[in-house]
């Protein structure tokens, strides 16, 4: 069964659903993460661990070279050897740390994020016993000045390394260096200015970087936010992609399909009408011998009349579907607007006598000639003054109108004084097979494709059609040929004097 015959009325084809899925549910996983915002989300909290992870491996070089520095400057200034020993263990402690990041980013799409959040903080409590070792120790060489600012600078400057590092998880620095600090302003606690002073930064750079690490935390969950709805942009933009690719497919298909339909049953509907009209006027012409029943020979005209109408049916039918489908094509003339509506005014002029309407040409004078298609014009004119006398009522007026248009093309528009139509309804008017609820209760015969092949044929010329009506005010059709269409009369070429052109150049 093909995708045509499906009982369903989705455009994507079920047969290529494997990327539609794909795409359906990374747009509805980040759908619904960006709609979870603020709340405890499993992947914005893995995003954040593996950027967490990401820095720690990254300064993996960074940090162990920072506490050999400080252990090679306090060994210099008069520490002992136990700040080589305190180094070491730093190390390693900040190596471990690396370990558990990898290990973390080898298994991140099955991990945990709260329990590795715990494992990160642990990490980071256990390397700041390192520092608390290293805020308590003394130096029995060198000042105690010297070994208190000596102290204090390099927490900062661990403290500012974390807070630049370790900002993706919340905590971290204050699981680090809050121990190391508090212990730091114990020990060293004294009512002198100096010490007041070193404890006092030390204290205010936990407090200020703790700070900085919130806000560039807020500042990656946004960067992540943002990547998110970018990857929701892209899913979006190849879904509405893959659905316009199956529409358009599936568009060509039906449009196929439709034009063998109309090829077969033109030739098939066709054959048996001119059959129905052949023998329908031989019958009421009495070709062959008077009819008896004067109601066999009103039913013959009603046959002929039925046939009549299902052939122009067909007719318009093909007309529209060959335009729709570019193969109609334009044999392009120069013509006389002001000709071709007087020629239609005649085609119509027997219709309207009957009704007793009368058709007032109004044409404005001096109208230079249009580059157009002699019978698509014709079939737009004719179109719509058959509309308005169709629809005006006995004994009314129909006005045909020919002039420049304000953008200097020209136009045709036929006015007349029937019931007009509501608003709301002239696109449905304007549709396909559309009517309005005027035709529809008036019962007029028609089939609603002359207003659809007037658009169409004058969007191919490059002009435009207007429909302006009111009830109880009559309709007026306004067909409109753009001005590169309008032929500007040529030149006279000079002549001399004696009233001879003078002889052309030959060029060799």
């Amino acid at each position: 069964m093909t995708v045509l015959e499906r009982p369903d009325k989705t455009i994507v084809d079920r047969r290529k659903s494997g990327p539609n899925q794909d795409l359906r549910r990374t747009l509805r996983k980040t759908r619904d993460k960006l709609a979870q915002m603020g709340r405890p989300d499993r992947e914005f909290d893995l995003e954040l661990l593996a950027l967490h992870a990401n820095a720690l491996i990254s300064s993996i070089a960074a940090v162990p070279l920072l506490i050999i520095l400080t252990a090679f400057a306090g060994f210099s200034a008069g520490f002992d050897t136990n700040i080589v020993i305190w180094a070491v263990i730093a190390n390693l402690l900040y190596v471990g740390m690396g370990y558990l990041s990898k290990r973390f980013l080898g298994q991140k799409e099955q991990a945990d994020p709260r329990r590795w959040r715990m494992i990160f903080l642990v990490a980071h409590g256990v390397a700041g016993f390192s520092w608390t070792y290293f805020a308590i120790s003394s130096c029995a060489a060198c000042g105690p000045d010297t070994a208190l600012f000596f102290k204090a600078s390099v927490l900062l400057i661990a403290i500012a390394a974390t807070a630049t590092i370790c900002y993706a998880i919340r905590f971290s620095i204050l699981a680090a260096f809050t121990l190391p600090v508090a212990l730091f302003a114990i020990v060293n606690f004294d009512t002198t200015p100096n010490t007041l002073l070193a404890i006092a930064m030390v204290v205010c750079a936990l407090l200020f970087f703790s700070f900085v690490a919130e806000r560039l935390q807020k500042s990656s969950i946004a960067s992540i936010a943002y990547r998110a709805e970018n990857i929701a942009l892209i899913a979006e933009l190849e879904m509405a992609k893959s659905i316009s690719d199956e529409a358009r497919r599936r568009a060509e298909d039906a449009n196929l399909a439709k034009s063998r339909f109309l090829a077969s049953m033109s030739h098939e509907l066709r054959t048996p009408l001119n059959a129905i009209l052949g023998f329908s006027e031989a019958i009421t012409s009495e070709m062959l011998g008077p009819i008896g029943n004067e109601s066999y020979r009103s039913y013959v005209g009603d046959i002929h009349a039925s046939g009549k109408h299902l052939l122009n049916l067909i007719n318009e039918i093909l007309d529209l579907s060959r335009i729709e489908a570019g193969k109609y094509e334009l044999r392009e003339e120069a013509l006389r607007l002001t000709h071709v509506a007087e020629d239609c005014m005649a085609l119509v002029r027997m219709r309207a006598a009957q009704k007793q309407i009368t058709v007032k040409p109004v044409f404005q004078d001096g109208l230079p000639r249009l580059l157009a298609d002699e019978k698509a014009v014709r079939q737009i004119i004719l179109n719509m003054l058959s509309n308005a006398i169709k629809f005006t009522p006995n004994g009314g007026q129909v006005e045909l109108k020919v002039g420049w248009t304000a953008s200097g093309g020209q136009y045709v528009t036929v006015k007349d004084d029937g019931p007009g139509i509501p608003e709301d309804e002239i696109p449905v008017v304007l549709a396909a097979f559309g009517q309005g609820s005027i035709a529809i209760k008036s019962a007029e015969q028609g089939t609603g494709l002359g207003l659809p092949i007037v658009q169409a044929l004058l969007a191919m010329h490059g002009g435009a059609f207007t429909l302006k009506s009111k009830l109880r005010e009559g309709t007026e059709a306004i067909a409109m040929f753009p001005a590169a269409r309008v032929m500007q009369p040529l030149p006279a070429e000079p002549v001399d004097t004696r009233g001879a052109r003078p002889p052309r150049r030959m060029v060799a």
